[in-house]
């Protein structure tokens, strides 16, 4: 029987970045589930190998979510820097969970916090 979820993009994540995400959800399990599956499946690449195109932590992402036909300009950072009144979105949201890895131009259907799948395509990446 065929799935219904989307295929999902292959993404790269850095050494640092993986090992450091990888710690943050073995104090959260409850929380980083969707984040755990991202990393399990991505391609995990030495730090200097990752482009500055590729979405990474504390990078700046513009990206498109189709659901609402927005733009909108975010920061992913860890649980506790997160404010999004500041546009700092937490790794852990599923926005957050979602973006990690991928790279301009491409986009994944994503679920929400209330399980809608959203689309959400990348259209730049900056980092600090």
């Amino acid at each position: 029987m065929p799935s219904k979820t989307p295929a999902r993009p292959p993404i790269q994540v850095s050494e640092t970045d993986a090992d450091r995400l990888f710690l943050l959800i073995d104090r959260a399990p409850a929380d980083g589930s969707r984040l755990r599956e991202e990393l399990e499946r991505a391609r995990v690449r030495p730090d200097h190998l990752v482009p500055a195109t590729v979405v990474a932590m504390n990078s700046t992402i513009d990206f498109l979510d189709e659901a609402h036909g927005e733009t909108r300009t975010v920061q992913l950072v860890y649980p506790g820097q997160a404010d999004i009144a500041a546009n700092k979105v937490s790794v852990l949201s599923p926005v957050g969970a979602g973006l990690l890895g991928l790279k301009a131009g491409q986009s994944i259907s994503w679920p929400d916090r209330d399980g809608r799948l959203r689309a959400l395509r990348v259209l730049k990446v900056s980092r600090g």
